[in-house]
């Protein structure tokens, strides 16, 4: 491929920190790193309560598995999301209860969430898509009535804002995903944050092996090695340092897709007022159900796209007994991921659309 979907920018300070752990010997989950690339996380998205881990999918393990949620429990998470977010749940013998989406925004209807809630409902998980926010004052006033937790998968939306406030600043956990293809990455990686500090604390000896963090080897609860390498966190803390600057380039990058494509038969994900959209995917709905002739053509000239997440409810190991979504199913029918990372330009962008609007031209 000419242009992939993504690639990492790593011409900052990465290879200098990396060498640095090289150099001292300090490569595992034990090192300065580590402690740095955290503090900075939660000053950048002002969460003061976090720990690092290793990839995202054991970042919402250690959230679920931390907050005790497990066999009997409900909790209530969109179709239209990445398999990790319902797998996290059904390893923990919970059921995972689907919901659907909103057809502009994407992200998880609230009005079924709250159809979707019985007595045996312990959390909803919103997962914030593509770089978009859920409706979180209106997630947070249902969790608040009906007694729920309400966890946030953020993986898709480091730096995303809902009325002013950071994505992973409303639930009682919020859980980042570090990527190779992230908006900022650790190769592999993820981050957990909580509320306060004592559920932090529960938190962190779940994902380390379950071990007292005041008595020397002495494991108090069920726990596993989630624990973040030194050497990720060198690369994490180099990429914080750009983060703004990623996050203002893929900004810039949207609006030269909206301009490229203002005319032609496509919809792209909306941004609605009060939200901070981060864009990690820069993605759209083509009209006439002409997705696959859109990626077709774009492939053969050399642009690697995404469709988007298949509905988790329509997969082999969930499908059994589940009844339609016709708007998640319906977005992911249509939909595809464009190239996204940040250091694309205006002329690339230009040369997507010019495909994308003589496919679409196509009698």
């Amino acid at each position: 491929m000419r242009i992939p979907v993504y690639q990492p920018d790593l011409s900052g300070n990465e290879k200098r920190y990396v060498c640095d752990c090289l150099d001292t010997g300090w490569i595992s989950s034990k090192g300065a790193y580590v402690s740095r690339f955290e503090q900075a996380f939660g000053a950048f998205l002002d969460l003061p309560h976090c720990c690092s881990v290793s990839n995202g999918t054991t970042a919402l393990q250690t959230a679920i598995g931390g907050l005790g949620i497990g066999p009997g429990d409900e909790v209530i998470v969109p179709a239209l999301t990445y398999v990790a977010s319902v797998n996290a749940i059904a390893g923990a013998a919970a059921r995972p209860v689907f919901v659907d989406s909103l057809p502009d925004t994407w992200q998880m209807d609230v009005a079924d969430v709250e159809r979707k809630i019985t007595p045996r409902t312990r959390a909803i998980l919103a997962v914030h898509l593509y770089g978009g926010v859920c409706a979180m004052d209106a997630l947070a006033d249902l969790a608040r009535r009906h007694g729920l937790l309400l966890i946030e998968d953020c993986a898709e939306a480091f730096g995303s804002r809902f009325q002013g406030s950071f994505a992973g600043s409303f639930g009682d956990v919020a859980t980042f995903s570090f990527y190779g293809n992230k908006t900022i990455t650790t190769g592999e990686g993820g981050m957990v944050a909580a509320r306060s500090a004592d559920l932090l604390t529960r938190l962190a000896v779940y994902r380390n092996q379950g071990v007292s963090p005041t008595h020397e080897y002495w494991h108090e609860s069920l726990g596993f090695n989630y624990r973040m390498t030194n050497v990720a966190a060198a690369i994490g803390l180099a990429q914080i340092e750009r983060a703004s600057d990623f996050i203002d380039r893929k900004r810039r990058l949207v609006g030269w897709y909206r301009a490229a494509l203002a005319d032609a038969p496509v919809t792209f994900q909306a941004e609605p007022v009060g939200v901070f959209h981060t864009w990690w995917m820069v993605s759209l709905l083509c009209a006439n159900a002409a997705a696959a002739g859109v990626r077709k053509a774009l492939a053969d000239a050399g642009v690697e796209t995404r469709p988007l997440f298949p509905p988790a409810h329509t997969l082999p190991m969930y499908r059994a007994g589940q009844a339609p979504l016709p708007v998640a199913e319906d977005l992911a029918g249509r939909g595809m991921n464009l190239p996204s990372w940040p250091g694309l330009t205006e002329s690339d962008v230009h040369f997507i659309a010019g495909v994308i609007r003589r496919q679409l031209d196509r009698p």
